[in-house]
């Protein structure tokens, strides 16, 4: 490979000539090699975006020469098709609050503008990454402001899938209506339920996640270009401040607009971690409904077996016939993953020392990996699991039948101790609940009818409060 040397007030350093980096990239590549994970795509093209605007507004401005401008703007359109991800090189975690990965973009802008300008990358180029490229900026407010606009649309696609999932567990709620089941606290038989309800509960949830997600998410909005180094605006004139957002808005159609205190925006980040709790949240639900799928689907000869989840994948290695439900656990191990990422974004924003939080790149990169497993998850967990979800009628009706957890709904109507009673015998011989009572002759056919109704074990109507008032049979 074959090198040029470069310098900066630290040194020279061999930069290889392929490249459009230059020294501080390789300072940094040099610097960081920690997790082996380049920029986020969409965080790049945010990125680069900005650049466009701010090369865009600086001419406008008379601040950027024309020519220069244009180039630059070419590049960062480029940019942003992902012409230029592989000279992306730093790490996504990295020490400076973030300032290699800005001076990484801006030295391949620089850069690709001068080929733009000279018809040749070779020589002295005649853009700086600094002066021209970063003009009117500091990394303090692009790469937040590039954060914000790239959590935009990762959240937007998260929402997506959320309000998919959530019609198809409405459709699964509906569909499973009539199917009585028993319901089970402590893992031990509890009072019938219908299944369909079991499926509401489960949309609830999920519409309350998707709602505390898009509320979280329009706080966003606000951003803080111009703000520069620690939110006063040096080296950023009003004129730039206020052009740029126009060009913002324009270029991503969402409601843009600068922060009223912007040394405030500059160093906190509440936002973040506010947001990060609504996906934690979003994930310990998500696991607790995958946790309550694998339990139903258990089995099947050996466990619940009161629903079946789509045959994925062969299960076992040694073990013929077996299926194991795949989605259900990733989405676990998915929930498990942004729960841990929620503590690191919040340690992280701890850590900020006054005009500024220099742990940015860890936060973001977890708050960046949260949205995209999520979403990822979110779209198997509906397409491959929920969506292709049936009932076993027949066995949940069985279970209910056999179960003596019926005996609650004839409680009132016999009193607690002659409910216990029945409990008793029936547990001991295994003989029903039902036929104890006519046994016994503590309610009639009829009664237990009304009384052991579908929709009147879980879903009490008049029928039974009627009954209730007429033959309260407590000796």
């Amino acid at each position: 490979m074959k090198y040029r040397i470069e310098s900066d007030f630290l040194g020279d350093k061999q930069i290889p000539n392929n490249a459009y980096y230059s020294i501080q990239t390789a300072r940094a590549v040099e610097n960081f090699p920690i997790t082996g994970e380049k920029t986020h795509p969409e965080l790049i093209r945010s990125i680069a975006l900005i650049k466009k605007a701010a090369a865009k507004t600086n001419a406008e401005i008379g601040l950027l020469d024309e020519s220069v401008s244009i180039a630059i703007r070419k590049a960062a359109e480029e940019m942003e098709l992902g012409m230029w991800d592989n000279q992306i090189v730093v790490d996504a975690i990295q020490g400076g609050a973030g300032t290699s990965l800005n001076m990484n973009i801006n030295e391949v802008l620089a850069n690709r503008a001068h080929e733009l300008l000279k018809g040749t990358k070779e020589g002295q180029s005649v853009v700086s990454a600094n002066t021209q490229v970063n003009m009117s900026q500091s990394t303090n407010d692009v790469i937040p402001t590039a954060v914000h606009l790239t959590l935009l649309n990762m959240a937007g696609r998260l929402c997506a899938v959320l309000k998919r999932l959530h019609e198809q567990l409405v459709i699964k709620e509906n569909e499973f209506d009539d199917v009585i089941k028993m319901g089970r606290t402590h893992l031990q038989d509890a009072i019938p339920i219908r299944l369909g309800q079991e499926f509401g509960a489960y949309a609830c949830v999920i519409k309350r996640d998707l709602n505390r997600i898009e509320k979280a998410v329009q706080q966003l909005n606000t951003i803080s270009i111009g703000a520069t180094a620690i939110g006063t605006g040096l080296n950023a004139r009003g004129d730039y401040r206020e052009k740029i957002i126009d060009y913002l808005i324009e270029e991503t159609n969402y409601p843009l607009e600068n922060a009223e205190n912007l040394v405030d925006i500059t160093q906190n980040t509440d936002r973040y971690t506010e947001i990060s709790s609504t996906l934690k949240i979003l994930a310990i639900n998500l696991s607790k409904i995958a946790n309550d799928l694998r339990l139903l689907a258990s089995g099947p000869l050996t466990g619940f077996n009161e629903i079946n989840l789509p045959a994925r994948q062969p299960g076992s290695s040694i073990m013929p016939g077996k299926v194991n439900p795949v989605i259900p656990e990733v989405m676990n191990q998915i929930s498990f993953q942004v729960i841990g990422n929620d503590h690191t974004i919040s340690l992280a924003s701890e850590a900020g020392q006054l005009e500024l939080n220099v742990m940015g790149p860890v936060m973001v990169s977890n708050l960046l990996q949260s949205f995209a497993i999520l979403t990822n998850g979110v779209h198997v967990f509906s397409a491959f699991a929920i969506e292709g979800i049936t009932a076993n009628v027949e066995h949940c009706r069985e279970l209910v039948e056999s179960s003596v957890g019926i005996v609650t709904a004839i409680n009132p109507h016999v009193g607690y101790e002659v409910a216990s009673k029945i409990a008793k015998e029936a547990l001991a011989t295994g003989v029903s609940v039902r036929s104890i009572c006519l046994r016994e002759g503590y309610l009639s056919e009829k009664e237990l009818d009304i009384i052991l109704d579908t929709k009147e074990m879980t879903e009490p109507g008049i029928a039974g409060l009627e009954l209730l008032r007429k033959t309260v049979r407590i000796s």
